[in-house]
């Protein structure tokens, strides 16, 4: 196998590279880099055209540290959103998430998925709150021991009297057997349950 792969050098660094994306195992690697290299030569090089751009141009918004094209994100650009709601969320990704389902309209914070609480940029925070007129923080975050510390103290350092916090609602997923939920969504359900 070593001769083989000496004589295909570039293409087990193509496997290699796509192995350090998250989810992404040998196996699959091995699939994506023949796909595009052989068995699909166009797309190879439409998806080596568009990662190019997307690494040239993509970055981190200046204002909610979603990702944008621009100094500011077309989200924290829109006058339409300023309804007062801004959502915390832990990922860049959450965001694509949300906005898919087209139902909420405020704007958005993005905390680093790794971030600890003494990470947490709290003046960026603070001014958007008071420069955007917040009324309301809606935490969209899992519901992890780590997530309810973070939330616990972004509420006690930001608390003022015109600001109301909020998280998303956690329970049972629909069409989901109770043996395949864990017992933290479990209990939360069972406790904010509501008449019928």
């Amino acid at each position: 196998m070593n001769t083989y792969k000496m004589g295909l050098q570039s293409f087990f660094a193509l496997v290699e590279a796509l192995e350090q994306i998250p989810a992404i195992g040998k196996k699959s690697a091995q699939k994506i880099a023949l796909s595009l290299s052989v068995e699909n030569k166009f797309l190879g090089l439409k998806v080596a055209h568009t990662l190019e751009e997307a690494a040239r141009n993509v970055r981190v918004c200046e204002r909610c540290l979603g990702l944008s094209e621009a100094e500011i994100c077309e989200i924290c650009l829109d006058c339409e959103r300023e309804n007062g709601e801004l959502c915390i969320v832990a990922h860049q990704r959450d965001i694509f998430i949300l906005e898919s389902m087209g139902e909420f309209r405020g704007r958005y914070f993005v905390l680093d998925s790794k971030a600890q609480v003494q990470d947490i940029d709290f003046s960026l925070l603070a001014r958007r709150i008071e420069s955007e007129s917040i009324t309301e923080v809606i935490f969209a975050l899992s519901p992890t021991l780590a997530n309810e510390a973070i939330m616990l103290f972004v509420e006690d350092t930001l608390q003022n009297s015109n600001l109301r916090f909020t998280k998303i609602a956690q329970g049972v997923p629909t069409g989901i057997g109770l043996d395949s939920v864990d017992q933290l969504s479990l209990s939360r359900a069972l406790s904010a349950r509501v008449k019928i």
